[in-house]
């Protein structure tokens, strides 16, 4: 019996990460997914009585792979700000190039278990980097200020860009915001700033998601029709 609800949460999740990615979120139906899972409605329901608790499966698996595979790709002798600034412009660019993943972005920072996932995960992160800036703060503390920084990343990656608001000026937005938050001084962040504005972004952020999409269909097993890579102004 264990065995069976086993396959058939792989087979739910299979359908369900697939769909997510060709058609989006929203438009994806149970359905839908029960169809291409080839499973009982029921059986689905049991499992998952919401699409947000699939949701949360791929969150961490795309979170967890984001940054190793963005840290594999960046400078390893990076200072940990700017290691930071590369991850949140990847992550930020990434929404720009595929729809479907800006919409399981947004998905995941405004529902409240894949928020509060993401919350938990970037923490202890923050405090690593930002954390002789405060060094009376505790996790909580940190814990309260990513509940910020975390709706400034959701609220800009919602704004989709266009010649009024480019690629580069979203980004040098976001960490400037991002950096004043966390006590960066003026000095380092007009570095950090400038070290975001000499790389190739757009070409990391590419590879990235294919290495993203990559690692999906490898523990999902299945295979994308598409990358559904686009321009980015």
């Amino acid at each position: 019996m264990r065995r069976n609800s086993s396959e058939t949460k792989r087979k739910i999740l299979t359908a369900c990460v697939r769909l997510f990615l060709e058609q989006g979120y929203k438009n994806t139906s149970v359905s839908q997914i029960v169809d291409e899972a080839g499973v009982a409605r029921g059986s689905y329901l049991n499992l998952f009585p919401t699409k947000d608790k699939i949701l949360l499966d791929l969150v961490e698996t795309m979170f967890s792979g984001q940054f190793s595979v963005a840290r594999s790709i960046a400078d390893q002798n990076l200072p940990p700000i700017f290691a930071y600034a590369v991850e949140t412009s990847i992550q930020l660019t990434l929404t720009e190039l595929n729809e479907n993943l800006r919409e399981i972005y947004i998905e995941a920072y405004s529902v409240p278990d894949t928020a509060e996932y993401i919350y938990l995960h970037t923490t202890a992160e923050l405090k690593q980097i930002f954390g002789a800036n405060f060094p009376d703060y505790s996790d909580s503390d940190f814990y309260e200020m990513e509940i910020g920084t975390a709706g400034l990343m959701r609220n800009y990656m919602a704004r989709k860009c266009d010649i009024h608001f480019p690629l580069e000026r979203k980004l040098s937005r976001f960490l400037t915001a991002a950096m004043r938050v966390y006590l960066v001084p003026e000095e380092k962040q007009a570095r950090v700033l400038a070290f975001i504005g000499s790389i190739d972004i757009r070409k990391l952020a590419v590879t990235v998601m294919h290495k993203l999409f990559a690692m999906l269909e490898m523990k999902y097993d299945f295979k994308l029709s598409t990358d559904g890579e686009a321009e980015v102004t």
